[in-house]
């Protein structure tokens, strides 16, 4: 069977270090200040105007709004810090991604990958792709059951869904993956975007589950596995010298859409 190193220990000539700009973020933990803003929906194609009392918000943050819009990400086009308003005319600005990065990332095919925890971690990465859920209990069960990452026909998975899975995974829409010590998480992208979760040991997967809710496995779940063997494929002929025992990769379209649109201040340093 094979085992699959995770990490690094050397600089790779293809290093990229993106360190955080004062003002391309916005958070709770920013004081306030109230605005009006025009916030673009590109899955609509439509811009609208929102209230905003909750953050210190700048053109170009990602933010998501109450009313119809729900759910949707939105990015800010303009921003009126003078005006009068009905409230009752108004939605309000109900979050904002966190978008920072700060840290080394080298490039790994499809995916940019990091082996510092604080540069990708996906608590601040799904917020790049969907709004804060509301609170909820889940219950997980485990099997215990597990097969080989090197050989996915161990997955007990059906030829068509293997194969809407193989498009995905070719599609990149797995575009975030990462493993914590034995802890994997994934986001994938489709209708929705879902959360795929999965353990990771020595190179068997167990505890494979994902927030479609299928009680099988899904086509999310076989890009996902696809995607993971790519990147720690690459990490071992590229970066075989690293030993670490985290690992985290996003695809090179999602970082530049959504981690570098729409930044005015900041610096990377490229070596390639």
């Amino acid at each position: 069977m094979k085992k699959y190193p995770i990490g690094f220990t050397t600089t790779s000539d293809n290093e990229v270090t993106v360190p955080n700009s004062n003002d391309i973020i916005a958070t709770q933990n920013n004081t306030a200040r109230k605005s009006v803003v025009r916030v673009y929906f590109p899955v609509r194609n439509m811009t609208l105007s929102y209230y905003n009392d909750m953050f210190d918000l700048h053109k170009g943050d990602i933010v998501y709004v109450d009313g119809k819009l729900e759910g949707l990400q939105g990015r800010i086009v303009d921003i009126t810090y003078s005006f009068k308003i009905k409230l009752s005319d108004y939605k309000r600005v109900i979050a904002v991604a966190d978008t920072s990065v700060k840290g080394q990332l080298y490039f790994a095919g499809s995916h940019i990958i990091s082996f510092d925890p604080e540069a990708l971690p996906f608590e601040k990465v799904k917020t790049w792709f969907s709004a804060p859920a509301a609170d909820e209990e889940y219950v997980i069960g485990e099997s215990g059951e597990s097969f080989p990452l090197d050989d996915l026909g161990e997955m007990k998975i059906s030829h068509e869904i293997a194969e809407r899975g193989n498009e995905y995974y070719m599609d990149n829409r797995v575009c975030y993956i990462s493993v914590d010590g034995t802890r994997g998480k994934a986001i994938v992208t489709g209708g929705e975007n879902y959360i795929v979760e999965f353990t990771y040991n020595n190179g068997e997967i167990s505890n494979l589950v994902c927030s479609c809710f299928c009680s099988y496995s899904c086509k999310h779940e076989f890009a996902v596995m696809l995607q993971l063997r790519e990147c720690l494929d690459f990490i071992a002929n590229e970066y075989a010298k690293k030993q670490t025992d985290y690992l985290a990769a996003i695809s090179k379209e999602a970082f530049v859409n959504i981690a570098l649109n729409g930044k005015q201040k900041g610096k990377i340093n490229i070596d390639i």
